[in-house]
């Protein structure tokens, strides 16, 4: 099963990472969709990365060598879902800094996608 979620994070970080670098305006308009939702686009944020990062971390328990990154990266995704629940003003805070300005560092982001993909891909090849 382990192998299965690998695959399956390697699939979504190649899909986001890529659409971030690509479409990042895209993504600036969905933020600022959630963002306008208050408490309850922050729900929805959340709940994203509760499906993400529960899945991780339901099947995918290594904490040695490279395929430990996978784990570390769900649990991140959990404690982000954690936020967006029970600090959602924190959270709403955070998207306030989205605007079209500032729509490279969702870029950024895309790139630091492609590289998790890039090393879980790459755990996938060695095994």
């Amino acid at each position: 099963m382990e192998r299965a979620i690998e695959l399956f994070a390697l699939l979504n970080f190649v899909v986001m990472g890529l659409s971030h670098v690509l479409r990042p305006r895209a993504w600036v308009d969905f933020f600022i969709l959630l963002r306008e939702k208050g408490y309850a686009g922050v729900f929805v944020h959340g709940f994203l990365s509760l499906g993400f990062g529960a899945m991780i971390l339901a099947f995918h328990n290594v904490w040695s060598g490279l395929p430990a990154i996978l784990t570390i990266v769900g649990v991140a995704y959990m404690v982000k879902a954690l936020i967006c629940f029970l600090l959602p003003e924190v959270a709403l805070r955070s998207l306030q800094r989205v605007s079209h300005d500032r729509a490279w560092e969702l870029v950024i982001a895309g790139v630091a996608y492609l590289a998790i993909g890039g090393l879980v891909g790459y755990s996938l090849w060695l095994t």
